[in-house]
């Protein structure tokens, strides 16, 4: 059939699903969204993330170079969110990976298909697990080689903040706020109309009401009090304040961030055990399993520190202790205690594993 208008054409390709595009919202969905997409949004979980990422690019790595202070933030904002993150180790650095698949072996990972995001397009590859870090917190018995996320942990309580959220929202966006009716006498349409047009731009829309009657506001015109009525929404007997407080509280706690840091009343003592609790309690323990991964992989021993870095929380308390230690050498010098004793007694504190840097570290 010559008279076919068509050539034939070559096999025609398209892009797969780790184009561009998926790429970029598959990042944008992963590090603003989390996995629920919910709670994830809200202000008072980006603050707790963001002291995650602040403290943990702050802390003193020693033993690698391949853990730069970027690195750590995206980390720390990977592990906040999805409660993992995967790195794939290159020559001379780390490599963040957007998303992964794992083969286990005794509840341990023996191999990895990760995915690397690029702004041309992303690629997949295999990797063993020798060659991929993988730090992960909360895990569960039943999938030690996943992790969980805070606020996934803590659902319930992630969806209750979204859903007061977003009901204040809507109230602010669509409700009559400001909003007023006045009683007005029987008057001509024209003269309704005429009051009417006066109230346009004004802030706080102004409803005219027609009486049927006589009389007005109770009582008969002109001598009636007409005092307008509001018809804003009281969200006091809902008890939205206390429900938003209650529900920010339960998330900042679950970040292991004291609801009372953002609390206005708060003091400076205050505040800096918030921020000791936040290091000692929370931050450092995952910098341990970060520096063990690390060594592991990385064939060396790596330290992490986050408390050495955060000590204005304490600057008072630690100069009350280099007073009191260097006291307490004075006094050792002048017992003629030996320096392997004095070791010893350092030990009972803490303190011995800190001597070549100071022992108030």
């Amino acid at each position: 059939m010559r008279w076919w208008p068509f050539r034939r054409q070559k096999i025609e390709r398209r892009a797969s699903g780790s184009g561009f595009t998926a790429e970029i919202m598959a990042a944008r969905e992963s590090y603003i969204s989390g996995r629920r997409g919910l709670g994830e949004l809200t202000a008072t979980v980006q603050g707790a993330i963001s002291l995650w990422e602040g403290a943990l690019a702050l802390a003193d790595v020693t033993g690698t170079d391949m853990l730069p202070r970027s690195l750590m933030a995206l980390l720390a904002r990977s592990v906040a969110l999805r409660g993992e993150a995967v790195f794939l180790i290159r020559d001379d650095r780390l490599v963040p990976c957007s998303d992964w698949d794992l083969r286990t072996r005794d509840g341990v990972p023996t191999a990895y298909r990760i995915s690397l995001s690029e702004a041309g397009g992303g690629s997949t590859q295999t990797a063993l697990a020798a060659e991929v870090i993988h730090i992960r917190i909360g895990s569960d018995p039943a999938a030690p080689w996943l992790g969980t996320a805070p606020l996934r942990r803590a659902s319930l309580t992630g969806e209750l903040l979204h859903a007061v959220e977003a009901a204040l929202a809507e109230v602010f966006a669509q409700s009559p706020i400001g909003s007023q009716i006045v009683p007005f006498p029987e008057a001509p349409e024209t003269d309704l109309q005429a009051l009417g047009r006066s109230f346009r731009g004004q802030r706080g829309k102004v409803v005219l009401r027609e009486s049927v009657n006589v009389s007005a506001a109770g009582g008969p015109a002109p001598a009636a009090d007409w005092r307008p009525s509001s018809i804003s929404p009281d969200l006091s007997r809902s008890m939205t304040a206390e429900t938003l407080a209650a529900a920010r509280d339960s998330i900042l706690s679950a970040f292991g961030v004291l609801p009372a840091l953002l609390n206005p009343a708060a003091t400076g003592p205050l505040i800096r055990e918030a921020q000791r609790h936040l290091a000692g309690w929370t931050l450092q323990p995952i910098a341990e399993l970060i520096a063990e991964e690390a060594g592991a992989k990385l064939g060396g021993p790596v330290k992490i520190d986050v408390m050495r870095p955060l000590q204005a929380w304490d600057a008072g308390g630690k100069a009350r202790a280099f007073s009191g230690m260097v006291e307490a050498m004075a006094s050792a010098k002048a017992a003629g205690l030996e320096p392997a004793e004095v070791a010893k007694l350092l030990s009972l504190v803490g303190w011995a594993d800190d001597i070549d840097r100071g022992p108030l570290q």
